[in-house]
């Protein structure tokens, strides 16, 4: 008895006979999550739309006073890193409810019908400990739309989690205090269905923050660190457009692991900005041997972007300039920052960024009438830049305001092919002119090279002030 005994509650705890139950996450207690809104920042408008829900959770009797009812789901849309695990965690600790984390690849198991039965089991979890959130990272891992995406023989069990969730979504009411809330990056995937009102209500968006948004997560990751007196956060914040949380809080660590290396009491400006061309350019090598030759053609070809980016008018300034080798195939780069952040663009700024991707190529070609293969990265960046000028923005003149994307089919079968919703004729039109667009920049690239070249050759790498002091001031007419 006592062996059957031992056995029975091995195979209950971890055998067969739990298959079907949730791996969930469960923190039952606040000072488990340990979780505010004051560990958030730089996403403002997502936390005020997920503010009035804690209220609600709070004192549920103002709201159904009125005959209001608490938002059934929530769902945190947005790139990966801007922090909407972050958020959901948030709710929870300032609510003061048990929160049961879950990721949508959780559901998954070999055996048939087994994902249906963890959406089960995780609901009747939470009906149990009421009021409570829901937190599901990754939905589009089970809530994709139904007949698309999946391979044959595979789709039906996809179906069968889905319609699993939506029927418990649609079983239990807000009176209790369960709030569903979900992440997702790839909300152009995700079932209709699970997206109508009843289901998730708010659909929250949390964006790239701001250079606002990213002096506070600056100030969020650095409180603990030491750092120096003269340090500015807006200027760091400023030469990191286009990140997001997690970056900057790479950024932190990094700055931080650098002054412990070289042994010193407080991190200063140079720390972080060595950190961000770390994240930006990867790590140097400077034990990659080049021979003269090649670290020729590399100091010209960064010439050609440094001299472009400094006389074009919408092109963004230039910070510094190496030859050393980074990360995996960079064998130099030239760094450069906006004055500002930018949602917009029109076409003359769109023509100088292809014209400064074209400036590497051409100092090549001037230089030593022949070019090579380290403007591989340069020609496809520019070539998307071109085509997407042409095809999705509508700015070329010979082509007309008619979008010309390709559209991806809606059957699962054939899901990875394109249907192009124009003719051939179209087609060799829109190629002569986004050739057209790529010579035409190529031309306007030209300049003169020699000086900044020869003053790589010699130091390696130029800052700002010295660049300028080789190059002149901008010259917008000289372009």
């Amino acid at each position: 008895a006592a062996v059957w005994m031992f056995l029975y509650k091995r195979m209950s705890s971890s055998g067969p006979m739990t298959v079907g139950k949730s791996k969930t996450k469960v923190y039952n207690e606040q000072d488990q999550l340990n979780v505010t809104f004051k560990d958030v920042a730089g996403i403002d408008e997502a936390e005020a739309g997920l503010s009035e829900i804690i209220y609600f959770l709070k004192e549920p009797a103002k709201y159904q006073k009125l005959g209001g009812r608490l938002p059934k789901g929530a769902l945190l849309l947005g790139p990966p890193g801007t922090g909407k695990n972050l958020l959901a965690r948030a709710v929870a600790g300032e609510a003061g409810l048990p929160f049961f984390n879950i990721s949508g690849s959780e559901f998954v198991e070999m055996f048939v019908g087994v994902r249906a039965a963890r959406v089960r089991d995780l609901f009747e979890q939470a009906k149990q400990k009421a009021p409570c959130v829901i937190f599901i990272d990754e939905i589009d891992a089970i809530g994709r739309g139904r007949g698309k995406g999946f391979a044959a023989g595979g789709h039906m069990e996809q179906e069968q989690t889905l319609n699993q969730l939506l029927v418990e979504m649609d079983g239990f009411t807000t009176d209790k205090g369960v709030i569903i809330m979900a992440a997702t990056n790839r909300a152009d995937v995700l079932d209709p269905a699970l997206l109508r009102l009843g289901r998730f209500d708010r659909q929250i968006v949390v964006n790239r923050p701001d250079i606002d948004g990213r002096i506070e997560i600056l100030r969020v990751h650095t409180k603990d660190l030491p750092l120096a007196t003269d340090i500015s956060l807006k200027a760091i914040a400023a030469q990191t457009p286009g990140m997001v949380g997690a970056d900057i809080a790479n950024l932190c660590n990094e700055a931080a692991l650098r002054v412990v290396r070289e042994e010193r009491e407080s991190v200063t400006q140079d720390d972080f900005q060595e950190s961000i061309e770390r994240v930006v350019a990867g790590l140097e090598r400077k034990s990659r041997r080049m021979n003269p030759k090649e670290k020729r053609v590399i100091a010209f070809h960064e010439a050609g972007h440094a001299i472009t980016g400094h006389f074009l008018e919408h092109a963004d300034p230039v910070k510094k300039i190496t030859i050393v080798p980074h990360g995996i195939g960079a064998l130099g780069y030239t760094l450069q920052a906006p004055l500002e952040d930018r949602y917009l663009m029109n076409r003359e700024e769109l023509l100088d960024r292809i014209a400064n991707l074209q400036g590497g190529r051409v100092a090549e070609a001037v230089e030593f009438d022949r070019i090579s293969t380290g403007a591989q990265n340069d020609l496809e960046r520019a070539s998307e830049l071109a085509r997407r000028m042409v095809c999705q923005y509508g700015m070329s003149e010979t082509i007309g305001p008619v979008s010309y994307a390709d559209t991806r089919t809606g059957n699962f079968l054939d899901s990875q092919q394109l249907k192009k919703p124009f003719s051939g004729e179209t087609a060799r039109r829109i190629d002569l002119e986004v050739e057209n667009i790529i010579r035409g920049e190529r031309a306007r690239a030209r300049v003169l090279l020699d000086r900044v070249a020869e003053a790589l050759l010699q130091t390696e790498t130029l800052t700002k002030q010295e660049f300028e002091s080789i190059a002149g001031q901008p010259n917008i007419a000289a372009a």
